[in-house]
Formats: C-alpha cells, sequence, structure tokens
C-alpha cells in the first residue's frame, strides 16, 4: 500500500496488512485534521517505509507524542512508531486497503455538528486494553462571541460571524490528502465575517499548481487547517473541525461522491452528489 501528502513531497509505503482501523472523534484530532473525525489504522514499523523525510515537520502535542505534518501542504504525516507500530491516517492512501473502521472513539468528544450515523462498535475513550491517559479538551482562548476557532496548539485563532454557507462533506481526492481524513467538512462565509483574532503570521498556504482554486492553509507550529480567504470569490471556507463552539449549522450533503474513499461507507441520509451540487 502506498500514500502521500497533497503535495506528493512526503509519501509512505506499508507491506502488510493494516489493524484496527478506527474513526476519532477526539477534540485533538479534530483540530488536526479540521474534520468530524480522523481515521487511522495501524501498521507493523518494520513493514512501513517513510520519504520525503526532510519534509516533515513534528509538534509535540502532548508530552512524548509528537504530530507530523508535511511543513509544505499540511497534510499530516505518520509519526514515529510507538512499541513497534505505526498509527497510519487512512485518508492519504492512494488505494484501497482492503481493510474496514470496526469502531468510533472517543466517541464522548464528538462534534456537535455531528451525529454518528452507522453502527459501528463505539467508544467513549481508548478502547478497552488501552494503556494510555485520555487528555481533556484543551479550553478555547477567545472570549466568547461569535463563533470561535484554532488550531490545535493555540497559536491562531479566528472568529465568524454572520451567516454560514453551504456546511457540506467533500470527498474529493485533494480534500482527503489535504485532511488525512475520509472526506473534508467545509463551510463558507463572507469575507468580511471571518476575523483572525491571533496568529495571522503563522499561516502557511499551499496551492495546488494544477487547480483552479483548492488551496490548503495551516498552522506552521502544529499543522493544524484552518480558514481558506478567497477574495477572488468574496467568501472564505472554514474546516468545521476548527471551530470551538457549535457553529448551530449542520452537513447537509456530501459531494464528490464518485470519488469517495473506497474504505468509507456513507452511512447517513443526506443528499449525495458524485461531483459538484447541481447550481
Amino acid at each position: 500500500m502506498r500514500a502521500s501528502c497533497l503535495c506528493g513531497e512526503a509519501s509512505w509505503d506499508v507491506d502488510g496488512p493494516l489493524e484496527q482501523m478506527s474513526h476519532c472523534h477526539c477534540s485533538r484530532c479534530r483540530k488536526a485534521h479540521g474534520t468530524a473525525f480522523a481515521t487511522y489504522a495501524m501498521a507493523a514499523a518494520d513493514r512501513f517505509r517513510l520519504s520525503g523525510r526532510e519534509r516533515v515537520v513534528p509538534w509535540e502535542s502532548s508530552p512524548g507524542f509528537f504530530r507530523c505534518f508535511c511543513g509544505r501542504c499540511g497534510s499530516v504525516v505518520p509519526g514515529d512508531p510507538i512499541e513497534g507500530s505505526v498509527f497510519v491516517p487512512a485518508g492519504n492512501l492512494d488505494g484501497d486497503p482492503g481493510t474496514r473502521p470496526q469502531a468510533h472513539i472517543f466517541a464522548a468528544s464528538k462534534a456537535p455538528w455531528y451525529e454518528i450515523p452507522d453502527r459501528l462498535r463505539r467508544f467513549d475513550a481508548f478502547p478497552p486494553g488501552v494503556d494510555a491517559a485520555s487528555l481533556p479538551d484543551r479550553p478555547a482562548l477567545d472570549p466568547p462571541g461569535g463563533v470561535r476557532g484554532s488550531c490545535l496548539c493555540g497559536g491562531v485563532g479566528f472568529r465568524v460571524e454572520g451567516e454560514l454557507l453551504w456546511p457540506r462533506n467533500c470527498h474529493c481526492s485533494r480534500c482527503r490528502k489535504a485532511r488525512s481524513a475520509a472526506h473534508a467538512s467545509n463551510l463558507g462565509i463572507a469575507v468580511d465575517g471571518l476575523r483572525w483574532t491571533r496568529g495571522e503570521e503563522l499561516l502557511v498556504s499551499y496551492k495546488v499548481p494544477e487547480a483552479r482554486f483548492f488551496m490548503q492553509v495551516f498552522c506552521r507550529i502544529c499543522g493544524s487547517c484552518l480558514p481558506r480567504v478567497d477574495r477572488q470569490r468574496g467568501f472564505a471556507v472554514v474546516p468545521m473541525g476548527a471551530f470551538d463552539d457549535d457553529p448551530g449549522v449542520r452537513p447537509q450533503y456530501h459531494i464528490f461522491v464518485a470519488s469517495k474513499a473506497p474504505w468509507f461507507e456513507i452511512a447517513d441520509a443526506l443528499p449525495q452528489h458524485a461531483e459538484y451540487p447541481p447550481p
């Protein structure tokens, strides 16, 4: 199996099967990926190879635990092995791993704007048998007002006010690579409805060369996905996983389902569009 980041400068191969694939709803994964949940599987460390290590940026999200990302495009990259295993983000896989998600973990911490629609096993925190401490959610650093959002390290903060537009899940391959997840969950806001409250100097942008508009914006310290301002079209695209507050809206439909990950099944009743929805 082969996988890569959005820009392709970091890639990794796994020989042999992936195991224990699960959806994680913890607030830290939501922040890091900018999505409702992250999906990871385990690979044996001696069957894992990483290329482009010079592009990989580590950030210590908790004592002794490093989350890693590509410093050029912001995609999540697997970190160092833990007890002989590497945690592989499934969204970056180029093909079908043959493995399917088995459970939801940290379901007690799920995003308030997302309802788990399937019948997979659910665990409030780690599943039984995992000897690891659960970490508390990081508190919002900005005072209340509007809908607040931030990156995982807290260096970047923003606030949105006004009408929140077209909340949706996108399954295109670019979104899956960029978010290192099953899909992106985004909404739109008028440009003047987004205000950076701190850390704008920490933002890094990566434009896909062959794309007309597609761009990933992330924090250069922790790699968290953050809003992208499109002044040409007069709106900003906000990753819903970055919110600190409930935005009060829910995803309304799925787009680019013709490109969805083969290992992910859409279990809700929201409308589905093969590509963009009709005008």
